[in-house]
């Protein structure tokens, strides 16, 4: 399998995260977030830190880092010591957090609630009026 660049990789852990696959994340104190990720397609384990992405996926977080390992046991290792570390320290906001996960633009469409479209809306026909002809 081809090397990723460091740029590749974050993206590709951005993106695992995004969709939800990080075995763990928590969110740390500054809109910081730190994960834990098993890639299976590449075989490697990722301890990854970074913040949020405020340009919808145009760039990485400037201050995005990872820590890759060859097994998960090891990354969890060092992911469970940056947590503690982050407590003591009293950084963490929230151990098991959701907070921001599928914040970057993915494309596809745009999805909105069923109750979005309002009364002044042209062109959402009331059910009454559609029979007039």
């Amino acid at each position: 399998m081809d090397e990723l660049s460091e740029e590749q990789v974050i993206d590709r852990l951005l993106t695992f995260e995004n969709d939800g696959l990080a075995d763990e994340r928590a969110e740390l104190a500054g809109e910081r977030f730190l994960s834990l990720i098993q890639d299976g397609q590449r075989g490697h384990a990722y301890v990854f830190r970074h913040g949020v992405d405020d340009t919808e996926g145009a760039e990485i977080p400037e201050d995005a880092e990872f820590w890759e390992y060859p097994t998960l046991a090891e990354a969890q290792r060092v992911y469970r010591q940056l947590l503690e570390e982050a407590r003591q320290s009293g950084e963490l906001v929230e151990e098991d957090s959701e907070e921001d996960i599928g914040d970057s633009e993915t494309g596809g469409p745009e999805l909105r609630d069923r109750y979005s479209a309002s009364d002044e809306d042209p062109l959402v026909a009331d059910k009454d009026e559609g029979d007039d002809a």
